[in-house]
């Protein structure tokens, strides 16, 4: 994977990846920003929210399982005490609405996501603790 980041002005820039996608990054107004895109560190929770996220979903949709919606959650801590500030907590929820869904079978992918396949929650768990809980939605 390559990636790049173009300077815009001040602290704004573009990211762009081997995908062809852009994203914007920028910072607070108090640090020379002006809030017009993401911080880097938000984009690290996002990835490894999504990175989890699919794991998940393709596993659920291997067990058949009848979800209709989905959302994952994370609340973030870093350290504030010292540079740098990295993440010393990642709490993850996981959402799942549908009907009739068997809480063994998130259970279980998001065990095989967080325990084997999710590259970001292994690098993200270098730093930080990782939780998570399951909220299951009955349609």
């Amino acid at each position: 994977m390559d990636v790049k980041v173009t300077w815009k002005q001040e602290m704004a820039f573009t990211g762009t990846a081997d995908s062809g996608h852009e994203v914007t990054l920028d910072s607070a107004e108090g640090s020379g920003g002006h809030n017009t895109g993401f911080r880097p560190t938000e984009l690290i929770a996002i990835g490894t929210a999504g990175c989890t996220s699919m794991d998940v979903l393709s596993i659920l949709s291997k067990k058949k399982v009848p979800f209709t919606a989905y959302e994952c959650k994370v609340h973030v801590e870093s350290v504030q005490d010292k540079h740098p500030h990295v993440f010393k907590l990642m709490e993850f929820e996981y959402i799942v609405t549908g009907k009739g869904i068997d809480r063994a079978d998130v259970e279980r992918a998001v065990q095989l996501s967080e325990e084997k396949y999710c590259q970001g929650i292994a690098m993200m768990r270098k730093t930080a603790e990782i939780r998570s809980r399951i909220t299951i939605i009955e349609e």
